[in-house]
């Protein structure tokens, strides 16, 4: 009986078109859905490391000190945690596949802006109040 279904089947793909897309030929279509690679806008980052806390493969590594943004390409497995995660939208999915890396290729590191430092605002005193004693 499954011989006869394997016949069919045969026969079938012999005469229509195959189902897939000819890759080469055809590049394939990308969504806004479609994850590429992480990518970090370095001006908007503020070192808060819940990106490095929320990735599972721990791909992300913040220093906060030195103010540096480091994530290795090997160790990412684009699940996009961290860029829902990031409260001031530095970090975007990129739909743009990368180019095959060996293993030393897939670190990339980026210098950030970090934590914006507030000013002790100086309020003048006035000249007809009396010091308190």
């Amino acid at each position: 009986m499954t011989f006869f279904q394997m016949t069919k089947t045969v026969l079938k793909s012999l005469f229509t078109r195959p189902a897939t897309l000819m890759y080469p030929v055809k590049p394939a279509k990308k969504t806004d859905a479609t994850r590429g690679h992480v990518k970090i806008d370095p001006t908007k980052c503020i070192t808060c490391r819940i990106c490095q806390r929320k990735c599972p493969t721990q791909a992300i590594c913040v220093d906060v000190k030195e103010k540096t943004w480091e994530i290795d390409q090997m160790r990412c497995v684009v699940c996009a945690i961290c860029v829902d995660t990031c409260p001031t939208k530095s970090l975007t999915m990129d739909n743009q596949y990368r180019p095959a890396m060996t293993a030393r290729g897939g670190l990339e590191k980026f210098t950030v802006a970090g934590p914006k430092k507030k000013e002790p605002v100086a309020t003048p005193a006035l000249a007809d109040e009396k010091p308190k004693e």
